[in-house]
């Protein structure tokens, strides 16, 4: 056999055992809203049995140092989830995200306006929290998500601790 096949043989055997086991998993897919410091809709699927991806696109506020800070980001996390009581689920991974920020000051221009600035921001964030799933598909989740976060601007010289606590409401399949 070629190197060719016995990679895509691997490959395959690999994706097979990933999308076949959902043993633990509360469910295999979800959707829904995520609201609180991030707004959001998401998307929730398990890979594997423990392992879940999480991502959500919507608007993120975070108040630093007296400044009001504004992204619409994609947030991609990755999260371990075990099973703690019948319906109920903890986990904790970390991820990332990728946006576009806008910021408000609060001292004025020559001309008595606020001040505003536009810059691409980045991310890194831990996730951490609980989920629980009803009977029917319904899942409840609560998570906190402390992060770090830099703005992309002309001297690179904006560096934020962020945080965000959320509650999310997913339709699972």
């Amino acid at each position: 056999m070629n190197k060719h096949r016995i990679l895509l043989c691997l490959i395959s055997f690999l994706v097979g055992i990933t999308f076949s086991v959902h043993a633990q998993s509360p469910y295999r897919h979800s959707i829904g809203v995520t609201l609180g410091t991030t707004q959001a809709v998401g998307f929730k699927t398990f890979p594997t049995d423990h392992f879940a991806i999480q991502l959500d696109l919507g608007t993120k506020y975070c108040y630093v140092y007296g400044n009001h800070l504004w992204s619409f980001e994609l947030a991609p996390n990755f999260m371990y989830e075990g099973r703690l009581a019948k319906g109920l689920y903890g986990f904790v991974g970390g991820g990332s995200s990728l946006g576009y920020c806008w910021k408000n000051y609060h001292y004025f221009n020559a001309w008595g306006e606020t001040s505003s600035r536009n810059n691409a921001k980045g991310g890194l964030n831990g996730f951490f929290g609980m989920e629980y799933k009803f009977s029917v598909p319904l899942t409840l989740q609560l998570d906190f998500r402390p992060g770090y976060r830099c703005v992309f601007n002309k001297d690179l010289s904006e560096h934020l601790f962020d945080w965000g606590l959320n509650f999310g409401l997913r339709y699972t399949f």
